[in-house]
């Protein structure tokens, strides 16, 4: 099928399949005008469309609050699933262990996450299930007038002037610690960093969280917000500076031994991280941990690649599930003869 032609008669940019960016968007987005959320819809359509992911082969799913309305707004072509709030990490176990053929892709909150979600989010987090789970972050319930979310740092104010005195729960060491297996954080308003995380996390095959900082325009961009547009550009403190080189490019190119990390995802491409800080490992789970801590004791907004294993596990490769999606397969391969059920009761009395 032919590319659609733009206004001006030049031809649509097409990717290695032959779709144009046009195939990966979504519906018109009801958020409000600036938020965070829309641009990390943004960079995510287009990671999709630069790695040349099938649409259909998509699979998205979300839980309750702003952030959970937005896979309605990035390709349209892709399944979805709208769960209840903070349960979407059982839908999706459930839907990518059923068919492990899908690119499976969850957009959560701080509050779905970290608040009435935290046990679901821990259980996923440790079984290394191949999802990219986003956390849209802006440090309050969006959807309930701009209450303080379980994220919100220390000292933080709301517009009328109260100020959070709980420590923030960081998502981010909690997915390092529980053994996610890639773990990084960046900022809804850094276009590059974001893009080539993101190619990344697809890219990687196993849990691959990333907290996205997502600054509320309505509740949560004043003088006072540790969550705040100009706050964040403010004590950003990068780890490195990312890179992406799909499998089909030279991944000799820009590489910099001594002061660069090069990990070779699971697909042939590669995460290149050149150092800003010495001595940070991204392949050091324990260092990860620590480093983060330090950044919360400075008042930090550390982004980067804190953990990445590419040679884990995950929970599909454990359980060793079928090739083929469980619907597609005959009921002589799904159902137990009697004779097997029988030997089973057998060996439980």
């Amino acid at each position: 099928m032919a590319a659609p032609v733009p206004p001006g008669g030049a031809a649509a940019r097409q990717n290695r399949l032959g779709l144009a960016l046009a195939d990966y968007k979504g519906g018109k987005t009801t958020l409000c005008a600036g938020c965070g959320h829309n641009s990390i819809s943004e960079r995510l359509l287009e990671a999709m469309f630069d790695l040349g992911v099938p649409p259909e082969r998509v699979a998205k799913f979300s839980g309750i609050g702003c952030s959970s309305k937005t896979p309605a707004y990035f390709m349209s072509r892709s399944h979805a699933f709208n769960a209840v709030h903070g349960r979407m990490p059982a839908v999706a176990t459930g839907a990518l262990l059923a068919n492990r053929t899908l690119v499976g892709v969850g957009v959560s909150g701080d509050g779905d996450t970290a608040s009435i979600g935290i046990g679901q989010f821990a259980h996923l987090m440790r079984r290394n299930l191949p999802i990219l789970y986003v956390i849209e972050d802006n440090g309050v319930y969006g959807l309930t007038k701009g209450q303080f979310s379980a994220t919100a740092d220390v000292g933080s104010r709301l517009k009328s002037g109260v100020a959070n005195e709980l420590p923030p729960i960081d998502t981010c060491a909690l997915a390092v610690q529980l053994g996610a297996t890639f773990v990084g954080r960046s900022f809804s308003g850094d276009k590059r960093q974001l893009s080539a995380m993101l190619k990344a996390a697809i890219s990687h095959r196993g849990t691959a969280m990333l907290d996205v900082l997502s600054p509320c325009v309505t509740f949560n961009d004043h003088e006072g917000s540790t969550r705040s547009f100009a706050y964040v550009k403010e004590h950003d403190a990068p780890l490195q500076e990312l890179s992406y080189v799909p499998a089909h490019e030279d991944v000799a190119v820009d590489y910099d031994p001594g002061t660069t990390v090069d990990v070779e995802l699971h697909d042939g491409a590669h995460l290149r991280l050149r150092k800003l800080e010495e001595g940070f490992d991204p392949r050091d789970r324990t260092r990860a941990v620590a480093r983060l801590m330090e950044a919360s004791a400075r008042g930090e907004v550390l982004t980067g690649v804190f953990f990445v294993d590419a040679k884990a596990a995950t929970l599909t490769d454990q359980l060793r599930t079928v090739d083929a999606p469980l619907a597609t397969l005959p009921e002589a391969r799904v159902r137990p003869p009697p004779a097997v059920l029988e030997e089973i009761m057998a060996s439980l009395r």
